[in-house]
């Protein structure tokens, strides 16, 4: 059984089973809507920026990746700490507030990061570094109290997995439209030097605007009142992260899962490029890959109804591995790969979009277990295995091409074609078929378990 209560939760009449608006489901959808109208960007395009517009070598170009991400990762629970001991909440909650500022900040970065000075490659390296590490923290500053606010609009276990839904559409509308119009409209441009810039712009401002509908929409109703009585440590940290197993699992499926989802938009514009002959075919085959994805999330509350949470995350990686596994070995056919790839994006969309709901039964977990509520540490720890996964990414990313003999806007070998289609379908048919057997076999925070930490919990606050 868990720890008793410490302290105050607030937690509104009805909380536990609160039935959400359509309206503010929409709401919540648009907060990754908008961050992905920033986040996207550097997953999709700042790779292809470093290496054929700023002229860094592709392995160094992964380098920036490894070390930004990791130096985000790193500030991620110190990010979360300061949210969770936050003082004196107002009115508007303890986390939306974050969502305006932070999001002009972060747009911003965005386009800071687009942007080649005229220096020498040491310089461009510096100055590279610089702007993404910088990137990274106000990313999180967005992000985790985004991440965090969740759990705190409801803690009924179908009403998430339904927010949930919502923010994974939110998700892929951003990755949809980024991934459609980015490039048919940067190749317009005379100059990428200028097109890359100017059109980063464009879409982080759409981002910032889409975060103030959901600041707007949005209603937190489980939130702490004070901050932990706990003074912080990274003990502390350390501690919440080990003593919640859930979370760990998560962690551990996570690196694999968003390290096959990063390479996999990170190596399609090359692929597109030199494989299939023509970068433009990229924004036709995501508008369809994308597009197809958006079946994954709409079935998503269904079949979490019918099979849990755990089961439904399996069923996607399933369908994910085979169709990746699939098209690795077909010929690289444009119409084959599209449909192909339409399935594995369909499955892969389903665990992403529970992965939220676990996040935030994880924080309730960390609650029961430790008598403390820590929505900003436990989800600035969770998303510490994504920036790790991210880091991972693009360090293959730019290290795999490499490897494979990439050189910048020639014809490439067969070898090297072979390694780009490698990239784009083995790793990550092998990385998801490593995230099913894990959250298979380790998780055990079933739906019915929960449940159980909730009645709990609701009894604690009534005393």
């Amino acid at each position: 059984m868990g720890a008793t209560a410490l302290k105050p939760v607030h937690v509104e009449e009805q909380a536990a089973t609160t039935k959400i608006s359509l309206k503010e489901k929409i709401s919540y959808g648009m907060g990754d809507f908008g961050n992905g109208f920033m986040f996207d960007l550097g997953q999709l395009y700042l790779l292809k920026f470093f290496t054929d517009v700023a002229g860094i070598p592709a392995i160094a170009a992964g380098g920036i990746f490894a070390a930004s991400k990791l130096f985000a990762a790193f500030c991620d629970p110190i990010v979360g700490s300061s949210i969770d001991y936050r003082k004196n909440i107002g009115p508007r909650g303890k986390f939306r507030p974050y969502l305006i500022m932070g999001s002009i900040a972060l747009a911003i970065l965005t386009i800071l990061t687009f942007i080649s000075p005229n220096l020498s490659t040491s310089g461009k390296l510096i100055y590279a570094y610089a702007s993404y590490m910088i990137w990274g923290i106000g990313y999180s500053f967005v992000n985790i109290p985004y991440g965090s606010l969740g759990a705190a609009i409801t803690q009924d276990t179908v009403e998430r997995a339904s927010l949930s839904s919502f923010r994974q559409a939110g998700s892929l509308g951003a990755l949809f439209v980024t991934s459609v119009i980015v490039m048919p409209i940067i190749v317009h441009f005379a100059n990428p030097k200028v097109g890359y810039p100017v059109v980063m712009g464009i879409m982080s401002l759409i981002g910032v605007i889409a975060f103030f509908f959901c600041y707007k929409g949005t209603r937190e109703r489980v939130v702490n009142q004070s901050p932990p009585r706990e003074k912080l440590t990274p003990w502390l940290i350390i501690k919440t992260f080990i003593s919640n197993k859930p979370l760990l699992v998560l962690v551990l499926m996570t690196v694999f899962t968003i390290s096959a989802y990063n390479i996999k938009s990170a190596m399609l514009v090359y692929f597109a490029q030199y494989n299939l002959g023509n970068v433009e075919l990229m924004a036709y085959m995501n508008f369809i890959i994308i597009g197809s994805s958006f079946i994954g999330v709409l079935f998503l509350p269904k079949l979490v109804k019918k099979f849990g949470k755990r089961n439904t995350a399996m069923i996607g990686l399933g369908v994910s591995v085979i169709a990746d596994t699939i098209n690795f070995l077909a010929p690289s056919n444009v119409v084959l790969f599209t449909i192909l790839a339409s399935i594995a994006f369909i499955g892969i969309s389903i665990p992403n979009g529970i992965t939220w709901a676990f996040v935030s039964d994880i924080i309730d977990y960390g609650e029961w277990e430790s008598g403390e509520r820590k929505d900003g540490i436990t989800y600035s720890l969770f998303n510490f295995s994504r920036k790790l996964a991210q880091s991972l990414a693009g360090t293959l990313s730019g290290i795999g091409l490499g490897l494979v003999g990439y050189i910048p806007n020639v014809a490439q070998s067969a070898g090297t074609l072979l390694g780009i289609k490698g990239l784009l379908c083995l790793y990550p048919a092998i990385a998801l078929a490593i995230a099913m057997l894990i959250i298979g076999f380790m998780y055990k925070l079933t739906d019915s378990k929960h449940e159980e930490i909730v009645a709990e919990l609701k009894l604690r606050n009534q005393q």
